[in-house]
């Protein structure tokens, strides 16, 4: 079972990897399915007019996510990866202006978005709870194509017909691919480690370099790093007022000034590392919500975690290095891979559990790896942060990534250190298992009320509002 480190990590846009970059990447897909033409239509006729409706909860918190500012952007031939936040108001304020979009290398279609893309509560799709439609009519406004997609967390996007054989094979992006290493949960991965003598980022190295060369997944890694770096780093240096109408007020850099004015005068602070931790994870995400540009770890909404705790080590640790960095994603892409491949990081399939738990988790193995921890101690640590995630809800406020988002990804770093901790001062053995600790999410997801799963339908979605 293979999912690649850059499967784990991608870089984009905020506020959501599921409601923003899925419906981005979605739209982008549709277009190349237009210009592929490999479906059936009459002779000479032309595609006119584009239209797209939003289902469950892209739906339901789409405006608050951005989802339809995300389809408005793909289908002007944006992606994720490449577009320029700065420049993305601007583009979709044109196209409402114009109703006509001008993708590369396509015509330009009909377009308005105040008709042409709707956000239909009413009707879901069966396959998942982030499902889309896309359409294209011709100039007499007759339906030539419908497609409908799946966006299934951390930017993934899938047909009907992919999410069919994911279901009943396994994960799409493991289909042809042969890895030296291909473990499918946490059991396999320790006997593997045992048997090889290696250590958990190495297996997953070993993986990796099946499919690229030592220098190209080096450099992705430390891509990755770069703007994960710069994520935090644009965090603290903004202030204001976060867009969406909560009026939620950015605090990471107001703290930071505090924390580096206490550093400077060599003031004790008995909880200083807790306090950087949380500032960085705070600037990410308050990064990730005003639209700027992040990493998925495992998610947009979960972006803030896996990065405070590395940005963490590189602080407090003098040890610290380039290779170690690598090691610390590689390790936390190894177990997110199993968490993604038995159960899943949805928030709208199994609430943030899913997200900011497998975050934490992620986050957990890879400081307890570099650290000098076992494979064992590693997993250890990943099931510590994760069981103490279990039955977390997915319920944002204005169905905005604000509250409780923002501290909930400084809790969960917080917590994936305190779980490296435990971990490195035992042995390895301990009495939940990791492999238990993801069917329980998973199972807990399948029962959990969909009003927490990223509907903003209740939790502190409603009482916060009513209070």
């Amino acid at each position: 079972m293979f999912l690649s480190v850059f499967d784990l990590f991608k870089i984009g846009i905020g506020p959501s990897s599921s409601h923003t970059m899925g419906p981005m990447t979605a739209a982008r897909r549709f277009l190349d399915e237009i210009l592929a033409g490999d479906w059936p239509r009459p002779a000479g006729v032309k595609v006119d007019r584009i239209g797209a409706s939003l289902h469950g909860s892209l739906a339901y918190t789409g405006i608050g996510h951005g989802s339809d500012r995300a389809v408005i952007l793909g289908l002007a031939g944006q992606t994720p990866q490449t577009v320029d936040p700065d420049e993305a108001d601007g583009i979709v304020e044109r196209i409402g202006a114009e109703k006509r979009i001008s993708p590369p290398g396509h015509p330009a279609y009909r377009f308005d978005p105040a008709k042409d893309l709707v956000l239909d509560r009413k009707t879901p799709l069966t396959g998942h709870a982030n499902g889309m439609a896309f359409y294209a009519y011709d100039a007499s406004d007759r339906l030539l194509l419908k497609r409908i997609y799946y966006s299934i967390g951390g930017g993934f996007v899938v047909s009907e017909e992919e999410l069919q054989r994911m279901k009943s094979k396994g994960s799409v992006t493991t289909e042809g691919k042969k890895v030296p290493y291909p473990f499918k949960n946490a059991v396999e991965m320790l006997a593997m480690a045992a048997k090889s003598r290696l250590s958990i980022a190495e297996m997953k190295r070993a993986n990796e370099e099946k499919h690229m060369s030592r220098e190209e997944l080096d450099a992705g890694l430390d891509a990755i790093w770069s703007a994960m770096k710069g994520c935090i780093d644009r965090g603290l240096s903004q202030d204001g007022i976060m867009p969406g109408g909560l009026k939620v007020r950015r605090r990471a850099r107001q703290l930071h000034d505090k924390l580096q004015e206490q550093w400077q005068q060599n003031r004790p602070n008995p909880l200083l590392a807790n306090d950087w931790l949380s500032i960085y994870a705070m600037a990410v995400n308050e990064e990730n919500a005003a639209g700027g540009r992040v990493v998925t770890a495992p998610t947009n909404g979960a972006a803030g975690t896996l990065p405070a705790v590395l940005r963490y080590w590189l602080h407090f640790h003098p040890e610290a290095d380039q290779p170690s960095i690598r090691d610390f994603l590689l390790t936390a892409a190894a177990v997110g891979g199993i968490i993604k491949s038995n159960a899943s990081i949805s928030g709208a399939e199994v609430g943030c559990q899913g997200e900011v738990g497998s975050a934490s988790a992620m986050a957990a193995a890879g400081l307890c790896a570099v650290m000098g921890g076992t494979p064992e101690q590693v997993e250890n640590a990943a099931e510590i942060a994760l069981e103490h995630h279990l039955g977390m809800t997915c319920d944002p406020v204005g169905g905005l990534v604000q509250v409780p988002c923002i501290e909930r990804n400084a809790l969960g770093a917080v917590k994936a250190v305190t779980a490296a901790s435990l971990a490195i001062k035992g042995d390895g053995t301990h009495f939940v298992p990791l492999d238990a600790a993801i069917e329980t999410m998973r199972q807990t997801g399948l029962d959990m009320n969909e009003k927490y799963k990223e509907t903003s339908l209740g939790g502190l979605a409603v009482n916060v509002v009513e209070c």
